[in-house]
């Protein structure tokens, strides 16, 4: 029973629609997907009916983008209410300040000769999904420009580049408050991925555990095995499930689906704690 807990769709940064997120997720033989596009429940409604003709297993969730000062965190929301009004409230706001953030990146970039237009990117954009970098590094690959987003946040999208602009994220205790209020399962998300910048400290998790926090994604292609081995003593000593992983986005990057996978009673104690949305089987 190959579980897979965290994919992203064109309803974010995923380079595939939802409908073929689940698709992929049949054809390398995993038999539970989580959609869990950035701030958006949008996909699924179209990942569930693809879920019942493909025969697979779907759990509902969001990767809400936290941040605490400068230090980006995400949190996977697993199964909650999609029309909690706090839930909601924080996404619709975080969606907001990423799209205003774009084109303040974009302006940016194109001040500065960076072949790219606000258009060039807003077309790379499904209309009402959540717009992010991974749009404007779109915008250079299909210009030519460079040939794999990788190769345009290494050059200007990362977060150290004096390209990088802000947007609005709630604190990650408060986001998970938020989600355990709406009936949702909150996971940490890469918690010790270095290369993106986010190492979550061992302090931080103990505050979002008195909040209500449930597991840490442990199982990740950005976490070496010092990583895995840290997580897993953390997650132990704390009570925590353990999860894993592909953070599939597509031809977005380079993971596949299927490639870290969760143990299905961990998906069970994720299901037990749930009480916003149920999981879609078909």
């Amino acid at each position: 029973m190959p579980i897979d807990l965290h994919t992203h769709s064109t309803a974010s940064d995923g380079t595939e629609a939802p409908a073929v997120v689940v698709a992929r997720a049949g054809q390398a033989g995993v038999d539970t997907v989580g959609l869990t596009d950035h701030d958006t429940t949008l996909g699924w409604a179209e990942a569930a009916t693809a879920a019942s003709e493909h025969g697979v297993t779907l759990v509902p969730g969001i990767e809400v983008s936290c941040s605490r000062g400068r230090q980006s965190i995400h949190l996977l929301a697993y199964l909650p209410d999609p029309t909690h009004p706090d839930l909601t409230s924080e996404l619709v706001r975080a969606r907001t300040s990423r799209d205003t953030r774009l084109e303040r990146m974009v302006q940016r970039m194109a001040d500065d000769g960076i072949p790219v237009t606000l258009d060039a990117v807003r077309a790379q954009v499904e209309e009402g999904a959540t717009a992010g970098r991974p749009h404007i590094a779109d915008a250079l690959v299909a210009e030519g420009v460079v040939a794999h987003r990788d190769e345009a946040f290494a050059r200007w999208l990362g977060n150290d580049s004096p390209y990088y602009v802000t947007h609005y994220a709630p604190d990650p205790v408060r986001a998970v408050e938020v989600v355990r209020a709406a009936g949702g399962v909150p996971v940490v998300a890469h918690p010790w991925s270095g290369t993106r910048g986010r190492v979550v400290s061992d302090a931080l998790v103990e505050e979002m555990v008195h909040a209500g926090l449930a597991g840490l994604e442990v199982h990740h292609r950005d976490h070496d095995g010092d990583a895995v081995l840290h997580l897993t003593e953390l997650a132990a000593a704390m009570g925590l499930l353990v999860t894993g992983s592909s953070d599939y986005h597509g031809n977005g990057k380079r993971n596949r689906i299927g490639e870290h996978t969760t143990a299905p009673a961990v998906l069970e104690a994720i299901e037990e704690q749930a009480t916003g949305t149920a999981v879609v089987r078909p």
